[in-house]
């Protein structure tokens, strides 16, 4: 027998003997769920993998994936964003009002993005400068973004009827839609900035070990300050996929997209007190929950059981991580 074949054993060893342990499938709870998910569907409802309801989901899932970057890059500081739906929205809100006031597509995309980073610059502000904490700085601006998008659109919807967001919406390349492909993207770029640039270490050591970073000549302000303008800026970016698939610019918040977001980035295995960071497992993470949902409307489960169910794969995948490896 030669080495070759004696190594395949003991290689096929120890993956069976990392299986078992429960920090495998900690690490991997985001795409072992995925793929059971497919599975279940699949032979439960016939229409689940169709290619029309491929590309549905992979739409719908768009603007969670790009909300659940975002707040990766936060979460891997230590931090959390409870104002990011909320940021969206505001974004949204200011879309609207622009384009409805004669400026072009592109103007108001940018006005759009301008908005939610100026509730992004006053959560980095408040966090980094002010050292509220997070949690409080993000849940007032949470209602200050909510309140003046109410205030701003007098409370009525504003409709946006664009030959862009038409074909941003309807858009594809195969199965694949303009909104999935620009999601894909982004998530590309996060992913090179994470962890191929010095910045991406940085955001990494801060959530890791904020006094050693700081001690090695790391400003954790400007870092914090920095992941909540990425947070805010890409919600501003899913705030135009919003207007386009909802055909108008929406003033009530949709606290879904905050509390999915959150789950997206548990499930994809990064950890809340900061310091590991991911970009494939939220993306993934958010396919999950995008499935999930879809899963259980063609099955015909009530609305009343979705978030359930959505509830209590975040609590599983947040008693995993507790078996996670440092």
């Amino acid at each position: 027998m030669t080495t070759t074949e004696q190594a395949r054993p003991s290689r096929l060893k120890a993956i069976t003997a990392e299986t078992k342990q429960l920090s495998f499938w900690a690490e991997n709870a985001a795409p072992i769920g995925l793929v059971v998910l497919v599975i279940v569907f699949s032979i439960l409802s016939p229409t689940f993998l169709t290619l029309g309801n491929i590309k549905a989901m992979l739409v719908a899932a768009a603007i969670l994936v790009i909300l659940a970057i975002g707040q990766a890059f936060v979460i891997t500081t230590g931090g959390i964003d409870l104002s990011i739906s909320a940021t969206m929205t505001f974004g949204a809100i200011g879309f609207g009002l622009a384009f409805s006031n004669g400026a072009g597509f592109w103007l108001s995309a940018l006005i759009a993005i301008v908005a939610a980073m100026l509730i992004g610059l006053i959560n980095g502000l408040l966090i980094a400068k002010g050292k509220v904490t997070d949690f409080i700085a993000t849940l007032g601006t949470l209602s200050v973004a909510t309140g003046l998008a109410l205030i701003v659109s007098n409370g009525k919807p504003i409709s946006v009827n664009s030959p862009e967001l038409l074909t941003l919406t309807s858009g594809s390349l195969g199965i694949f839609g303009y909104p999935i492909i620009l999601a894909a993207i982004i998530a590309v770029g996060a992913w090179f900035f994470m962890f191929r640039t010095r910045f991406g270490l940085h955001v990494q050591a801060v959530g890791g070990n904020e006094e050693s970073a700081v001690a090695n000549g790391i400003s954790a302000t400007k870092i914090r300050m920095a992941v909540y303008l990425i947070s805010a800026a890409l919600a501003g970016v899913a705030a135009l996929l919003l207007v386009a698939r909802v055909g108008a610019a929406e003033p009530a918040i949709n606290t879904q997209y905050l509390l999915n977001s959150i789950a997206a980035v548990v499930l994809g295995g990064v950890s809340l007190t900061g310091g590991k960071a991911k970009i494939v497992g939220p993306v993934i993470g958010a396919l999950l929950l995008t499935a999930l949902t879809n899963g259980l409307t063609l099955l015909g489960v009530s609305q009343f059981y979705q978030p359930l169910a959505v509830g209590l794969v975040v609590v599983l995948a947040a008693l995993l991580t507790r078996f996670q490896k440092k």
